[in-house]
């Protein structure tokens, strides 16, 4: 999948997957934990659900970046993630699905 209408230095996804944990103390092995966007750039967002009550879940969203030039380094995560943000929320449909136009919380 191209995203280079979105952010041209995100080249494509490299992989996808839908992935599991694995306990590095006992070796159990814990299934359908959210899914991956690898980008051939070295950035990746991750998508999961939390939260144990019986209404409603919450959806989190991870954004990671890789930035190899020392210029760009230090900007504010939100600026600096937000053409990232823009490619999540397109390959995600959040908005679509969710009817929410922005984060409740943004950690």
């Amino acid at each position: 999948m191209m995203v280079k209408e979105i952010r041209p230095d995100v080249s494509e996804v490299a992989h996808a997957d839908e992935f599991e944990y694995k306990d590095p103390v006992d070796g159990s092995i814990s299934a359908h934990q959210g899914v991956r966007y690898l980008f051939a750039d070295g950035s990746r967002l991750v998508f999961r659900l939390s939260g144990t009550g019986s209404v409603g879940a919450t959806i989190r969203l991870y954004i990671e970046m890789y930035e190899k030039d020392p210029s760009k380094i230090g900007r504010d995560s939100q600026e600096a993630l937000s053409p990232l943000v823009e490619v999540a929320l397109k390959l995600s449909k959040m908005e679509e699905y969710t009817g929410r136009s922005a984060p409740t919380v943004i950690t």
